[in-house]
């Protein structure tokens, strides 16, 4: 890079020196804050673009400094100043999230985005830029199709993560061109947003089959379409929950590495997918069934309100948490026709409140174990989690009980030739719930006890056990 001190390097936000979009990010921190912005928010586009980031920047809470920053841009820019440079920040994003962001890294020596009345981009940009530094007198750093009627006025055009098409476009409009690569372009960013380890709970959809030892092939289809199902639309929730929680996940020592939170999947991207994935999903839900398709409407509908508002309610959290795993058994016998017994849903529900509770337990533990009192995006303190252990310990106890009285019922006998086997299931669970518990409360949980326990060696070999129990007392 052959610099001219003469020359201002002029740096984009958005794309560029974010690996991330401020007005999106705006939109889900308000968003994440009350739903209700979301609908006034859209009501401000009405207004105009400039005035409609204004009120998006006065409305949301964004940590500029914890965004996903490009540290190659950081590296160019700091160089570009250390040969004697000057280095500005122009942006269409609003000029009062700009100045946050220059202060913040301290690497320019002027600042100017959208004022509220005028949308700092395209071509308007190019004329800015032309008027404050004259024709030619500026190198400019971006990476948008918006960006080349900047380029095309500009001493230099330095692209940033720009696909080839862009490149040759600015190549075209520009006396001189360089082309910066920060990126390795990968699909593993948008597989890993899908939380594909999460579909492991979507089993749930074959334990009405199973319970009923009805394993035919037309049962076994509607299950596996049942199962596809859960896990497009609950990968579409995933996204929604990432990009609702992005300040809390970047403030999490772990989940500040998921793909959104860290910027390794665009914002934009991300917000397509929440949305994208419920197509493939309604479509296999329609497939199977009419009630189907109704029972897995009522689960997205609860899932986005859970993550919307429902998670920052105290109790009704872990109640709703419960609700969708146990929802996930009715659609499995909503699927393939199958009746429930009152014994498997109150053994679901009970069981599942423990795990929810086990899971705002281990977060409470990690909160306080970094000093915080809360944990973060939840409506709990850590002075709560005597409480929260003693739900998660009773309801456990209370599913084992429902699974006793259950071997003793009249279903068992006929299913079983050797019921007394399930005894050993009984056991099983009762030390599993106990030592789940008192993982959690040591601070080795995982933060969802479901990944926990496909991880931990004890989880599985009790699996094995309680399945071994379950086929001897079916087979002997």
């Amino acid at each position: 890079m052959s610099l001219k001190p003469r020359e201002i390097l002029v740096v984009d936000l958005d794309g560029t020196l974010l690996r991330s979009d401020m007005l999106l990010e705006s939109f889900w921190s308000a968003a994440g804050q009350d739903w209700r912005r979301m609908f006034v928010s859209v009501a401000a586009l009405a207004r105009g673009r400039a005035a409609f980031k204004r009120h998006l920047a006065m409305a949301s809470a964004v940590d500029v400094t914890t965004l996903p920053y490009d540290a190659g841009v950081i590296a160019f820019v700091e160089t570009w100043r250390r040969s004697g440079g000057r280095t500005a920040l122009v942006t269409a994003s609003d000029h009062a999230q700009a100045e946050a962001v220059a202060a913040h890294l301290g690497i320019f020596d002027e600042v100017h985005g959208s004022d509220g009345q005028h949308n700092l981009k395209g071509e308007r940009k190019s004329r800015f830029l032309e008027d404050r530094f004259g024709e030619g007198g500026f190198a400019y750093m971006g990476d948008a199709s918006a960006d080349l009627p900047v380029w095309a006025r500009a001493s230099r055009a330095i692209t940033v993560n720009a696909p080839a098409t862009l490149r040759r476009k600015a190549e075209h409009v520009s006396q001189a061109t360089e082309h910066l690569e920060t990126i390795n372009r990968s699909a593993t960013p948008y597989i890993q947003a899908m939380r594909p380890h999460q579909w492991l709970k979507n089993v749930l959809v074959f334990l009405p089959m199973l319970a009923a030892h009805q394993l035919d092939a037309a049962t076994m289809l509607l299950s596996l379409l049942a199962f596809a199902c859960f896990s497009l639309i609950a990968s579409g929730v995933y996204v929604l929950n990432d990009l609702l929680d992005l300040g809390a996940d970047r403030a999490h020592p772990r989940k500040k590495d998921r793909p959104l939170a860290s910027g390794g999947l665009p914002i934009a991207h991300g917000t397509c997918m929440a949305a994208a994935l419920l197509v493939p999903g309604a479509l296999v839900a329609a497939l199977v069934g009419g009630d189907f398709l109704l029972v897995m409407t009522a689960y997205y509908l609860l899932t986005a309100s859970y993550s919307l508002y429902l998670k920052r309610r105290i109790v009704i959290d872990i109640c709703v948490l419960a609700g969708l795993y146990t929802a996930r058994i009715v659609a499995g016998g909503v699927a393939s026709g199958i009746p429930l017994s009152v014994w498997l849903l109150a053994f679901s529900v009970f069981f599942f409140l423990s795990l929810a509770a086990v899971k705002r337990q281990a977060e409470l533990v990690d909160s306080a174990a970094r000093g915080s009192r809360m944990a973060n995006g939840r409506g709990y303190t850590i002075d709560d989690l005597p409480i929260i252990a003693m739900i998660a310990i009773s309801a456990g106890y209370v599913a084992v009980l429902v699974m006793t009285l259950y071997v003793n019922s009249p279903a068992v006998m006929e299913r079983y030739t050797l019921p007394e086997a399930l005894w050993g299931v009984c056991a099983i669970l009762l030390y599993w719930i106990t030592r789940t518990v008192m993982v959690a409360h040591r601070g080795h949980m995982h933060d969802d006890p479901v990944v926990y326990a496909v991880k931990d060696q004890t989880s599985r070999l009790c699996l094995l056990a309680i399945l071994g129990f379950v086929v001897a007392g079916a087979t002997a």
